[in-house]
């Protein structure tokens, strides 16, 4: 069972980068497509970006050209790169983990607070 652990959450001025990381422990990542999802206060989570295990990567609309994904599977990590933010990518930011051919993420970590201010 994959355990994931994100970390590099904090408070940022808008204009500015944040970088994510997820600590997978466990199974290797290698076979896992891992994921990168939001949770704004009041909203329901969404997607934001999804990394395969190939390395191709897939991002929601809201943070094309912004956000970069990529994974570390010798360090058994994965990373979400954030620049130009924006008030509105304020939310907390949680790592996932399927397996290929899983439709729904099965392993989620706690999540990390990312907080952008004007």
């Amino acid at each position: 069972q994959v355990q994931l652990a994100e970390s590099g959450g904090g408070l940022v001025q808008a204009g500015n980068s944040l970088r994510l990381s997820c600590a997978a422990s466990g199974p290797r990542i290698n076979s896992y497509v891992m994921g990168w999802f939001r949770q704004a206060r009041g909203k329901e989570r969404e997607f934001v970006a999804e990394i395969w295990t190939n390395g191709g990567t897939y991002y929601t609309d809201a943070v094309k050209g912004r956000f970069t994904a990529s994974r570390d599977n010798a360090k058994n990590t994965v990373a979400l790169q954030m620049t130009s933010l924006k008030l509105e990518d304020t939310a907390v930011y949680y790592c996932a983990a399927k397996t290929i051919g899983e439709r729904e993420y099965s392993y989620w970590g706690q999540g990390t607070q990312v907080t952008v201010s004007s």
